[in-house]
């Protein structure tokens, strides 16, 4: 299926201002099918006088009308002739009588979406009329709401220029209030009523001025000066931003709308919602992702820490042998001091490989080379991956590229090492590829008791479940080491 923007193209809306329109419709229309107990759905006229669907609703507050996905499907002839007219005169439709065809008895209504002074697409809303019953204040509300963003839908003064994030904004369930032109409550459903009594409002809502109630409540002055202003703005006219307002104990998030239809009573929609439990989570997260990060960064001292000790030490030496095995420590300890110190200033478990890689090569010698004489060059991504992956897979290359160049090249002879990171399929293949004197005759990786290869060996095995062979390059001198990492070692690209 093509995507929502690639659809509305296809048909009447041409330009770019034209399909963000609709998209932001489509990203708040919830609220719409909520108030209006209906299901909504979008239609775009095609070459030829057919009709597409381009996007489907369903209302959380009633029995749903169109069970089946309209999205995709055509309409033409007469049941199109309400989408037409809609277009055509710029005006809503409502079909005389409801429809008794289907499983359920509907009723459509046609409203044009206008933007610009341009009727881009036409939204069908269309009520379940199988559930028949006396109404209630809140219901007779909700319609009422609906009426009015629906004649603003069709006048294009709704929805906000500025999207608002779907899956934080209050829902109608959560809590709605009705305002109306002076800013005074004319109506507070009750899970509004309760938030706002969570918040330590002990009066009636009805008729007070919701400003100044909810400044008067704030446990932070400027916040509660902010959510205020917000909801005297949409009170005017305008589209504030959505905000959080705290109490003593609980915290609420506060939308407001404009209600500016066409004829209509002028005011304003409020939307709250108790969002108490989701801050203090997010506050926690916040402070366990500083914990860890501050964790990083003790661990990546410590190990500095240590490969200095080491370099102290092997400078102390006077045995060769000893003295290189401390200097490989060293190197080896400050491989992964790199990982934790990336990890350190990520808010996130993960590592850009090559970026630790950038800071581990000069550390076997220059930028541009490892050892005294032999070039290196690395290609391709090894992208982000988690840290479990990315140590040991640091700590393997790391050593592969040590003994390239160690064994390669002996007595400081030119030549160069390829470093090379590339996928075969969700497998990630590296090759340390150097042009130097090759493997010894009858060498066995698996029989090596080099303590390199043997490191290498273990890291790829047990800790990223992949596999080591080594060999001469296809049609060159020199040696190639491939690491195939599989999917299940590399969780994260």
């Amino acid at each position: 299926m093509s995507s929502l923007s690639e659809r509305l193209t296809r048909g009447s809306a041409s330009s770019p201002s034209q399909v963000d329109h609709a998209r932001r419709l489509v990203a708040d229309w919830q609220l719409l099918a909520d108030l209006a107990f209906a299901d909504l759905t979008l239609w775009v006229p095609l070459a030829g006088g057919a009709w597409w669907c381009v996007a489907q609703v369903r209302p959380l507050t009633a029995p749903t009308s169109q069970p089946e996905d309209l999205v995709g499907a055509e309409l033409d002839g007469a049941l199109a002739e309400p989408l037409v007219v809609a277009l055509r005169e710029g005006r809503p439709v409502t079909e005389g009588e409801p429809d008794w065809s289907g499983p359920m008895p509907l009723r459509r209504e046609v409203i044009p979406v206008r933007h610009d002074g341009v009727v881009v697409a036409v939204l069908a809303k269309d009520t379940n009329l199988a559930v028949t019953r006396s109404p209630s204040t809140l219901e007779l509300t909700y319609l009422d709401i609906a009426a009015d963003l629906f004649l603003m839908v069709s006048a294009g003064t709704f929805p906000p220029q500025k999207p608002q994030d779907a899956e934080m904004s209050p829902r109608v369930g959560d809590g709605l209030l009705r305002l109306d032109g002076a800013g005074r409550t004319t109506y507070a459903s009750p899970n509004a009523l309760s938030a706002y009594r969570r918040l330590g409002v002990a009066v009636d809502l009805g008729g007070t001025n919701l400003a100044d109630i909810t400044r008067g409540v704030a446990a932070d002055r400027v916040a509660g000066e902010a959510v205020a202003a917000g909801i005297s703005a949409a009170v005017a006219g305008r589209f504030p931003d959505a905000m959080d307002i705290e109490g003593a104990t609980a915290t609420m998030l506060v939308r407001a709308l404009p209600l500016e239809a066409p004829g209509g009573e002028a005011g304003a929609l409020v939307l709250v919602r108790d969002v108490t439990d989701v801050r203090r989570r997010d506050r926690a997260l916040l402070t366990k992702d500083a914990t860890i990060r501050e964790i990083h960064h003790r661990v990546k001292n410590n190990l500095q820490t240590v490969a200095a000790l080491l370099r102290l030490q092997a400078r102390r030496m006077t045995e060769p042998a000893a003295r290189e095995a401390l200097e490989e420590s060293v190197r080896r300890v400050a491989s992964i001091a790199v990982v934790h110190e990336t990890l350190a200033g990520s808010r996130e478990d993960v590592v850009a490989v090559d970026d630790v890689l950038d800071q581990v090569l000069p550390m076997l010698g220059d930028l541009a080379s490892v050892g005294p004489a032999a070039r290196t060059r690395r290609s391709g991504s090894f992208g982000e991956l988690p840290a479990v992956a990315a140590t040991p897979l640091v700590l393997a290359v790391t050593e592969l590229l040590h003994n390239a160049a160690e064994h390669a090249f002996p007595d400081g002879e030119p030549g160069s090492i390829e470093l090379v990171a590339e996928r075969d399929g969700d497998d990630l293949v590296v090759r340390v590829r150097d042009n130097g004197k090759g493997l010894p005759e009858g060498f066995d990786p698996d029989d090596s008791e080099g303590l390199g290869l043997q490191i290498v060996r273990t890291l790829v095995a047990s800790e990223l479940g992949g596999s080591l062979t080594m060999g001469a390059p296809e049609g060159q001198p020199g040696t190639e080491v491939v690491l195939t990492i599989p999917r299940a070692g590399l969780p994260r690209r």
